[in-house]
């Protein structure tokens, strides 16, 4: 392997917030998955540009955005704006759009940062980044033991 070759395929998984969006990144044939960045949602201009900018870095070939759902699968007040956000990233990239029901993944978020030790102002930062972490690790825990990874949903 040389220094040019082209890096693999990834996956991009997105906690979606009012103020911070939570963004964690993997490869299509691993189940790993790295906390990437929290973007501090300023203007949705600027948000779009920001994200646009990070699928085109990260080679980004397909996107897992978390769905806020409660525990019986309904839908929540800020579902509606996460759909709105997937239609409009939609119309932004060429890519396919994955939406994962991101019950509890804030929670399980937090419970890996206590068991880490992070706390307080360091914690507030990643905490966001940790749950797309969790969207994403489901996603690929989902698809991998169903075979239909590459399937477009």
């Amino acid at each position: 392997m040389t220094s040019s070759t082209i890096p693999s395929p990834r996956y991009l998984g997105i906690d979606f917030g009012l103020k911070r969006v939570g963004l964690a990144v993997a490869g299509p044939n691993s189940t790993m998955v790295f906390p990437l960045k929290t973007i501090f949602r300023t203007t949705r201009a600027a948000l779009f540009e920001e994200l646009l900018g990070i699928i085109a870095e990260e080679n980004i070939q397909a996107i897992v955005l978390g769905l806020p759902l409660d525990l019986e699968g309904n839908e929540q007040l800020i579902t509606r704006q996460v759909r709105n956000f997937a239609a409009s990233l939609a119309r932004r990239v060429a890519l396919p759009i994955h939406l994962e029901n991101e019950a509890l993944t804030s929670f399980e978020a937090r419970n890996r940062l206590h068991e880490a030790r992070v706390f307080g102002a360091r914690r507030k930062n990643v905490l966001d980044q940790m749950a797309a972490v969790a969207i994403l690790e489901s996603f690929l825990s989902r698809h991998h033991h169903h075979g239909s990874l590459h399937r477009p949903q």
